[in-house]
């Protein structure tokens, strides 16, 4: 049984060619993973399926009564509610169908017999209802989809304004999973989301009867839960059968025969083109040449596969550092609360440090403390001198209208606009992205804009929030080596440990409000 039906669709968007032609077709409990590069247009195609974005050409059509699951990098929760009563949210419907039946039971005090028949076989059907949808068990579901998500720890009734990015994400996903649709649009969802509640998320989906599409460039996530990719490559939707692993081997076998096949025609094309050439301007040939143009003019022509700009990361290294790079005492953050008991941490030159621990245990809050954006609450940090320091941020502001070059330009007004586009360049972006709006672009590409800005000054120290979000897979596995190279010192936070394991000599486990050196 076919869900969704997306027939022949086209769309630009900031003047670039998102889909060309695009088709798709969604089956009842398909596993579905929706890949690309960055910029390749993934979230678009989410929007547009969703209905938030109207494609310029092409039809989306979607089964009678599909109850979707839909959750976007833009949700957002109802303030003054707590954890428990936004989940119960997810059942909403079902609590209309419960204040009906208390009325219908309400009306039968009253009724003739007739009505009374009526209202008995409504009931009933109301009921069967509850019952089908477990709706007496709500709060065990509840119960168990929070402590799944890590939402237990923080207390479900703790109101959600006073959450943090990453709690409220947590929220955001678990309402989503307690509404059980017939499809889960997952647009990203292990960002934000520490190693244990990505593996239970796993688990989650390997187990669910529905079907899902998934956007994620956690490759190790994605291949465990897939049946089917959809790569999405210069506009164009191709589909896979089987997991990530799979698709890697097809698409190379694929670029392989396109090469092969085009590499065949060119030869085709320069003999008759050769031939055409000799021949056209004699009598008794001149026929023979005039079918081989004709032949050479109905010839569909096969392109060669490009390949995608692949990013350059190279951190400049300044000068030497202090052997101190902070000493914290008795150190305890966050804002109008503590978010810890009091910490004691030492970084010295040269170390690599990962900061890993469930979201809103204050990871984000330590970096800005350290780097003195925040003020904490109590205890001191001792800092060295001669420190030149570049802060990856998770998020750049998203109604920023500088294009990417007017966007690094201001931070290097001395150099010239071929060298700003050199350097965006160079970490990956095509010469249609780096002329767009900074708010036109996908998180990726958004994220590539602040590394160029990062590898592009010189720094002895680098202090990175989840540098991986939204990043490609060429795009992490080069920032990945680049770390590996950097000869000053690194303090990160980061969930994925197939990227920082290879990187760093220490990780520090910020749970229980306590740091734990692994």
């Amino acid at each position: 049984m076919s869900i969704l039906t997306v027939s022949n669709i086209n769309h630009v968007f900031g003047g670039r060619v998102i889909f060309e032609d695009v088709s798709f077709r969604l089956l009842k409990g398909e596993h579905v993973g929706l890949i690309g590069a960055n910029g390749e247009g993934k979230s678009s195609f989410m929007n547009i399926i969703t209905s938030k974005l109207v494609p310029d050409q092409g039809s989306v059509v979607w089964a009678k009564n599909v109850r979707i699951g839909y959750m976007d990098q833009q949700s957002e929760l109802e303030k003054g509610l707590t954890i428990r009563e936004e989940l119960r949210k997810a059942f909403s419907y079902l609590f209309e169908i419960e204040e009906t039946l208390t009325k219908k039971y309400e009306q039968m005090a009253e009724a003739d017999e007739e009505l009374l028949n009526t209202l008995m076989e409504e009931t009933a059907e109301l009921q069967n209802i509850l019952d089908i949808s477990d709706f007496y068990t709500i709060d065990v579901k509840i119960d168990e989809i929070a402590a799944g998500m890590g939402l237990s720890d923080i207390g479900l009734d703790r109101r959600t304004d006073e959450l943090s990015g990453g709690q409220r994400n947590k929220v955001l996903m678990a309402k989503l999973l307690l509404k059980k649709p017939d499809i889960l649009l997952l647009d990203e969802p292990t960002n934000y989301l520490d190693e244990e509640h990505i593996a239970w998320l796993k688990t989650f989906l390997l187990n669910y009867e529905n079907a899902f599409i998934l956007i994620s460039h956690d490759m190790e996530f994605l291949n465990d839960v897939v049946n089917l990719i959809y790569h999405m490559e210069e506009a164009k939707l191709t589909r896979y059968v089987g997991n990530y692993e799979d698709f890697l081997r097809l698409y190379e076998q694929h670029k392989r025969h396109q090469d092969a096949a085009y590499e065949r025609q060119q030869q085709e094309i320069a003999g008759l083109q050769d031939f055409i050439a000799r021949n056209k301007a004699r009598v008794a040939t001149a026929g023979m040449a005039r079918a081989r143009q004709k032949k050479l003019d109905k010839m569909d022509i096969i392109e060669k596969t490009r390949e995608k700009p692949k990013p350059e990361f190279n951190f400049r290294n300044g000068r030497t550092s202090d052997k101190l790079i902070f000493e914290a005492k008795d150190l305890v953050i966050g804002y109008d609360e503590p978010l810890t008991k009091p910490l004691n941490l030492l970084l010295e030159r040269k170390q690599k440090v990962c900061i890993i621990g469930a979201n809103g245990l204050g990871k984000t809050t330590l970096l800005r403390s350290l780097l003195g954006e925040i003020p904490s609450i109590s205890g001191t940090i001792e800092k060295g001198q001669n420190q030149l320091i570049g802060y990856f941020e998770q998020e750049l502001n998203s109604d920023n209208t500088n294009t990417c070059i007017e966007d690094v330009w201001e931070v290097f007004p001395s150099y010239t606009q071929y060298e700003i586009r050199s350097a965006l360049a160079k970490c990956g972006l095509t010469t249609a992205q780096l002329e767009s709006k900074i708010y036109v672009l996908s998180g990726g590409e958004q994220a590539k804009v602040r590394l160029c800005k990062l590898i592009n000054r010189e720094t002895n120290i680098l202090i990175l929030d989840e540098p991986t979000n939204h990043l490609d897979v060429d795009a992490k596995n080069e920032l990945k080596r680049a770390l590996k190279e950097y000869s000053g010192t690194i303090l990160m936070v980061c969930h994925e440990p197939e990227f920082y394991n290879d990187i760093v000599s220490s990780v520090w486990d910020l749970a229980d409000s306590t740091l734990k050196i692994v």
